[in-house]
């Protein structure tokens, strides 16, 4: 879509201005058209097409085999129905951890092919090296530091970080080196909220929390877990917001209701010449 000289773009610098005026940033998963189109009316800053698609729309119990070709898929669904929110497309584990160059191609990928303005990729201070050379290249990246879903099997579950002090100096010390390589923005999940303040104070970059607190510079949640659409899996930092699922499971039961007892169609339903 194209942006009218009315509609003011949501940019990687947005952040960090909104940064410095001391403004909330505002982002939450989008991984289709009409709810990518639904979430930018409802003023959401950015839109994140997370790989925990893997598990809310697909169904599987990790984001490990989401894959290229899926993510690209819906980037390009939800770009397509942007216009000021920015689009940020979640890097899948092994498009980027083999070599910067792998990380390069498959970047590239979301912005040339997918419509993304940005890409996030998960990581500490052993990824500087790769979000320097994207962002020579002009590709805007976002940062994942904490608690990151596509080391699930090394953390060995959902555990909070930034309770000892090695898990606390190597957050920080990642947080600015991922700030140093040029980072706009980095995710913090799942940290001490002490510590993800601390981290929101040293960098210049934007810190978007997600179950880190409230002294981040903005939060984000998976859109099917605020809308109640997901329950598979409900974390303690997660507010449901509506309870989409049920209305969808009333609407069907009194579907099949008026189906089986020859209420649907009424004649007002049906064409009778």
């Amino acid at each position: 879509m194209s942006v009218t000289s009315k509609t003011k773009k949501f940019t990687a610098r947005s952040f960090l201005k909104k940064k410095q005026k001391g403004e909330k940033i505002v982002v939450l998963t989008a991984y289709d058209y009409y709810t990518a189109r639904i979430l930018e009316e409802a003023g959401v800053d950015s839109l994140l097409v997370g790989d925990s698609l893997n598990m809310v729309l697909y169904g599987k119990d990790n984001t490990l085999s989401a894959g290229m070709e899926r993510m690209l898929f819906h980037t390009r669904a939800v770009s397509d129905a942007t216009e000021k929110s920015l689009v940020i497309a979640d890097m899948p584990f092994m498009s980027y951890q083999p070599s910067i160059a792998t990380a390069v191609t498959n970047a590239g990928k979301f912005l040339k092919d997918a419509g993304a303005e940005a890409v996030k990729l998960e990581g500490g201070i052993e990824m500087a090296p790769t979000v320097t050379r994207l962002i020579e290249l002009g590709i805007p990246v976002m940062g994942h530091i904490g608690l990151t879903p596509q080391a699930i099997n090394r953390f060995g579950g959902h555990k909070v970080q930034g309770r000892t002090e090695k898990q606390r100096n190597y957050l920080i010390e990642s947080a600015q080196a991922l700030d140093e390589a040029g980072c706009f923005s980095c995710v913090l999940e799942l940290i001490t909220a002490p510590v993800a303040s601390e981290i929101s104070q040293k960098v210049k970059m934007a810190t978007i929390g997600i179950g880190s607190g409230a002294g981040c510079d903005g939060q984000v949640l998976v859109v099917n877990d605020i809308t109640g659409m997901y329950d598979k899996f409900k974390p303690r930092f997660v507010r449901r917001y509506a309870d989409i699922a049920g209305q969808i499971k009333k609407a069907a039961e009194q579907f099949s209701a008026d189906v089986r007892s020859g209420d649907y169609p009424s004649d007002e339903e049906s064409f009778l010449e």
